[in-house]
């Protein structure tokens, strides 16, 4: 918003004429006119009058804080689009600068207008064309939104300028931008892992790829299950397995053992007492105690370092599915079953 546009929506506001605030100010009605047109600006020495008769800051006299809506913002970037078809990068990238400078408050519109110009640049680039004189004030707009309040708006910075020095192949450049990221953010593992093989470091570009496939793994099965648990407890069976196939595949697809993911179909075997089903979820349960830790002797996982399971832990979690499985209530539907007495009554060898 302009100075004009500004002092005609606070006069209007304050319920005055343009006579009026001539009158006060000491100007005339035609100079106010021309102020709210655009045509001139007040002098610098009237601003302070203006705002105290307006009852606004500076600030806001000067749209030094004025924000746009995410509409404003958002159309604002299609006209820069737009522009490009029809005008040279010089023209668009000075009004698009221009733009910026009326909102230098406005994180939104600085955001995605320096994304439309990086990714035009990259293309210019692509096209050989030369754009490093434009560069670095795309750099300094990224550079600025780092001190941001909001995390979003901060880790879209810090990836643009990652991912700007990245294709410079300046990689200690880059990777000073991975601090941005919280550590919990799987994308900044995953972009340690891009510096990591781009440096030849190899060994930790390994084991960062698959640190995060195994955590990838938690966090699928964790979902899933906990989809599995909803679908459950909507009686909707014929979703529930599906997930519980999902889980096992999910399981057997990254090498992590069976023994998790078959706690689904003994989950649905119990609800729809199924006999045979419960009696094959028993058995692959108990055969797969065994591989609980199948992914220690994956390939997919041979830079990461596990703790290995004691054969006397191994020997406590049959005991304890054992004593399960023996529950009469549970299991009150299987009684009859030879198969389920051979179950339970099966010896434990350490």
């Amino acid at each position: 918003m302009q100075i004009g546009e500004v002092i005609r929506k606070y006069r209007k506001n304050n319920n005055m004429t343009q006579e009026d605030i001539a009158n006060r100010l000491g100007v005339t009605a035609p100079a106010v006119n021309k102020w709210e047109k655009g045509n001139s600006l007040p002098d610098i020495m009237l601003l302070a009058p203006i705002a105290r008769l307006l009852d606004i800051s500076l600030d806001t006299l000067l749209s030094f804080r004025e924000d746009l809506t995410d509409e404003e913002v958002n159309n604002l970037i299609k006209e820069a689009d737009l522009r490009f078809g029809n005008e040279s990068f010089e023209e668009v990238f000075l009004w698009a600068k221009k733009k910026m400078e009326l909102y230098p408050n406005c994180e939104h519109l600085t955001l995605w207008m320096t994304h439309l110009l990086n990714a035009r640049c990259s293309i210019m680039m692509v096209g050989g064309s030369n754009s490093e004189k434009y560069e670095d004030y795309i750099i300094s707009c990224y550079i600025r939104l780092l001190d941001s309040i909001n995390e979003d708006t901060r880790n879209q910075a810090a990836d643009s300028l990652f991912s700007f020095y990245l294709r410079k192949e300046q990689f200690e450049k880059a990777e000073e931008y991975l601090s941005y990221f919280s550590k919990q953010n799987p994308e900044r593992k995953r972009k340690q892992a891009v510096i990591y093989s781009k440096t030849n470091r190899r060994t930790e570009a390994y084991k960062s790829y698959e640190e995060l496939l195994f955590s990838g793994y938690q966090v699928m099965s964790i979902v899933l299950n906990s989809i599995f648990t909803l679908a459950m407890e909507d009686k909707n069976v014929e979703k529930a397995y599906v997930l519980a196939e999902k889980q096992l595949g999910l399981a057997n697809l990254l090498e992590m053992g069976e023994y998790g993911a078959i706690t689904s179909r003994l989950e649905l075997a119990l609800a729809e007492k199924d006999v045979e089903m419960t009696i094959d979820a028993m058995k692959k349960m108990f055969a797969s105690t065994d591989e609980m830790c199948a992914y220690t002797k994956s390939s997919l996982y041979e830079h990461m370092v596990f703790k290995e399971l004691t054969e006397e832990f191994v020997v406590r979690v049959k005991e304890n599915l054992l004593a399960y499985f023996r529950d009469e209530e549970t299991f009150s539907y299987l009684q009859s079953d030879k198969r389920w007495q051979d179950i339970v009554n099966m010896s434990i060898t350490k």
